[in-house]
């Protein structure tokens, strides 16, 4: 695919300079903000949760049924638990989503506050406390054990430093003399890189869990809604463009061909040395530019060759008329809906543009294919290959002309070449 930044730290973690880049910071900073937010929380669930341990360890110690205060003690307790964890998971869920933008860029929808009751009763409330619970009890314990590892690389790396001491230095056993700890420190040097790797495995399986917890569900009934007004607007446009097709193509061409043919005739009623015989001229000249122009505005509402030839055949004159070598595969049986084939053209039209104007390519190749319900469209060249959206070369716009008609357009095209641009267009009438 076209070379991009990674958007999160788990994308980041698979490239290979992550090391040289500032993803190590970014997840650096995540950990580090982490610990005070994550203290807090475990020492108020120690403050909460220990007495309720405590008692039930008594219980289980003596080996007999506890008593009525304690079991007092633990119902209270429990219940009040649960009734303050949706509370306070709410303001903490506000901090995670704000720093889970330190190590993943993509967008994390807001959760205003949804009432009180909401908070009992919605699944994500309870998915924010199953969060709190994670970040005062696992994530300190992570930590720690991460903390306790770097101390102890950072001691095998000091250790040659410190071995001339009267005391020696322990790490797996005790080290008296500088040459037995040279081995431990470059041990410890070496293992650097893994601990950086640690650190951003850790960060990434936390904001992992962060953006499971917090992401409040999106209402499926109103995406159903949105994706039918979508629908019904693409209709809607697609039936007031062929309007505005029939009203030019019957209407405004033909009586602009008739003015044309009326100013060329006058041309030759006019001699050539009278006053009116060069605006007549320039009149003429324009009347059929604009022809010409109004002509073109026609064909690119829905092209005469679609209508005439169908798809595979509009297809064939496109690569025809290219100025490289275009070959032309299409497996494309039965009718197809005229929005999706009014998009295919249009995609391979603009592809094919993109391959002559900027892929410095020799050949080209279209395919037309129906796989289940769908129909792709797939060009490719054997250019330079390096195509980037951002840079304008009409991709932008291409990918929001398929996504109208409710497809997905694919683009691989890595620096040196190949090309490949592929769309996927449902084919539901």
């Amino acid at each position: 695919m076209t070379p991009e930044q990674p958007r999160h730290l788990a994308e980041a973690l698979r490239r290979r300079g992550w090391l040289v880049s500032a993803w190590p910071w970014r997840a650096l900073v995540y950990l580090v903000s982490t610990v005070p937010v994550a203290g807090v929380i475990a020492v108020g669930l120690l403050v909460i949760i220990g007495p309720l341990l405590a008692a039930l360890n008594a219980v289980w110690l003596h080996g007999r049924p506890p008593e009525l205060p304690i079991l007092v003690f633990l119902a209270v307790g429990s219940v009040s638990l649960l009734a303050l964890a949706p509370l306070v998971s709410f303001p903490v869920a506000v901090v995670e989503r704000w720093r889970l933008g330190l190590v993943d860029g993509r967008p994390l929808p807001r959760s205003p506050w949804p009432g009180l009751a909401a908070r009992y009763r919605t699944a994500a409330g309870w998915r924010e406390v199953a969060y709190l619970f994670w970040l005062g009890g696992f994530v300190p314990v992570a930590y720690w054990v991460l903390l306790l590892v770097v101390l102890l690389d950072l001691g095998m790396i000091t250790s040659p430093w410190l071995a001339g001491d009267a005391e020696p230095v322990v790490i797996w056993r005790p080290i008296e003399t500088t040459g037995e700890a040279v081995p431990y420190a470059v041990v410890g040097v070496l293992l650097l890189p893994v601990l950086c790797y640690a650190a951003g495995l850790l960060a990434a399986l936390q904001a992992a869990v962060a953006r499971w917890a917090l992401a409040w569900p999106v209402d499926a009934a109103a995406l159903r809604e949105v994706a039918r007004s979508r629908t019904r607007l693409v209709g809607v446009y697609e039936a007031e463009r062929r309007r505005i097709e029939r009203d030019l193509h019957d209407g405004a061409q033909p009586r602009l061909t008739s003015l044309t043919l009326q100013l060329g005739l006058a041309r030759l009623d006019v001699p050539e040395d009278s006053p009116a015989a060069r605006p007549l001229a320039v009149a003429h000249d324009q009347a059929r530019g604009l022809m010409v122009m109004l002509r073109q505005l026609v064909h690119g509402i829905r092209p005469q060759s679609l209508t005439d030839l169908g798809l595979a055949g509009a297809v064939r004159e496109l690569a025809d008329a290219a100025t490289v070598a275009v070959v032309v595969r299409t497996d494309v049986d039965g009718e197809l809906p005229e929005l999706v084939e009014t998009t295919a053209y249009f995609v391979v039209s603009e592809a094919l543009g993109n391959v002559a104007r900027h892929a410095g390519a020799t050949r080209a190749e279209v395919r037309l294919t129906r796989t289940g319900g769908d129909l792709v469209v797939e060009v490719s060249d054997d250019g330079r290959g390096g195509a980037d959206p951002a840079r304008g070369t009409g991709l932008t716009g291409l990918a929001d002309r398929v996504a109208a008609a409710d497809g997905r357009l694919l683009l691989s095209s890595p620096p040196g070449g190949p090309t490949l641009v592929r769309v996927e267009l449902p084919c539901r009438p």
